[in-house]
């Protein structure tokens, strides 16, 4: 396997966005769902478990989170914050029931003998980072933490888009909305602004967080009602993709396989309890059932919101699910585990 210091430096940092969009190409030519996420992310992959060093550029996963979160903040309009509003208890319901689908993982780790905390943090719902950082704290295996962590984001990405578009029936696109660049030309910027700051005060996934929020309260308060210019939220996918590709090689798959395959089997089966969930949850509302199964997935902001788009459901709905669960872990999780570990000793 080649060395990485053998390899010049600009083929180190170019190797990946380049490979990522090649991926990202033949996938879109394929007709695969979310095609410069999945494209770019597999063609990655493909090069470092190849022996083929890459790492992303500074700040491409950013500046993608930037371009998509964007987007989705885009579709949050006047009538379209009305809705959600309108259904803010069953979203609330909704963020709950994701957040307790960790329960399986922790229950099916800790059955096979790995340490509470372990189990604990590698089942949560939130980000690698923060829950690895939270998890170091009460003395969990990180390395398990992360690496749980990341094989739930490889499979979302490659598994609901995919599921969700060949499952549904295709539906008609909506007529598109304008550009309208002197808006973006300081909206953009400020979402940016936030983000930094978001990231200063330590919040969860800022680059997501600040320029939805800002878009968002653009459309709802200014009645902003524009898009982004066409093919900027593929090269989000296609920068977020390449991104997170480098995280995975062959030294990733061969680690613990016992415990991958555990994570990989909670994966699943939450996602068919989130199915299930979310049918029956549609029953007391006046919901789309689809977007509601899809924001209830054990999945990512970034992921299940371009999934939403692609297949032209309720962006809001999805957001303001995964949003609420976002907060919910962050602020909760380390708190009840706290109390977990008062009230039941481990042994």
């Amino acid at each position: 396997m080649p060395e990485a210091g053998s390899q010049p430096r600009w083929l180190l940092f170019a190797s990946a966005p380049l490979g990522g969009a090649l991926g990202g190409f033949l996938a879109s030519l394929m007709g695969w769902p979310l095609p410069w996420m999945t494209g770019s992310l597999l063609a990655v992959i493909l090069l470092r478990c190849s022996g083929v060093p890459c790492s992303p550029p500074a700040g491409s996963r950013q500046t993608g989170q930037l371009i998509v979160a964007s987007a989705i903040g885009l579709h949050f309009t006047t009538p379209v914050f009305e809705q959600v509003l309108s259904h803010l208890g069953l979203i609330l319901l909704g963020a709950c029931g994701t957040f307790l689908l960790s329960l399986i993982g922790i229950n099916l780790l800790t059955r096979a003998g790995y340490d509470r905390a372990t189990a604990y943090f590698a089942s949560m719902p939130g980000g690698a980072s923060e829950m690895a950082v939270i998890g170091a704290r009460h003395q969990a295996n990180i390395a398990n933490v992360v690496a749980a962590h990341s094989l739930r984001l490889l499979m979302v990405v490659l598994l609901i888009p995919a599921l969700f578009t060949w499952a549904l029936p295709p539906v008609a696109a909506p007529a598109a909305l304008p550009t309208n660049l002197a808006i973006l030309a300081w909206l953009l910027p400020m979402g940016g602004l936030l983000a930094v700051l978001l990231r200063r005060l330590r919040q969860p996934n800022p680059w997501m967080l600040g320029p939805l929020i800002v878009c968002a309260a653009g459309g709802v308060l200014l009645d902003i009602n524009i898009a982004l210019p066409p093919g900027a939220s593929d090269a989000g996918q296609w920068l977020i993709g390449s991104a997170l590709g480098c995280h995975f090689d062959r030294a990733f798959f061969r680690k613990a396989p016992a415990f991958l395959l555990r994570v990989l089997a909670f994966t699943l089966l939450a996602m068919l309890v989130a199915a299930g969930a979310a049918t029956l949850l549609s029953q007391f509302g006046q919901v789309d059932r689809i977007s509601l199964m899809l924001g209830m997935m054990p999945g990512g902001i970034t992921e299940l919101c371009l999934t939403a788009e692609a297949l032209h459901l309720s962006v809001a709905l999805v957001t303001a699910l995964q949003v609420l669960r976002l907060f919910m872990v962050m602020f909760l999780a380390e708190p009840l585990f706290v109390l977990w570990q008062r009230f039941s000793p481990e042994r």
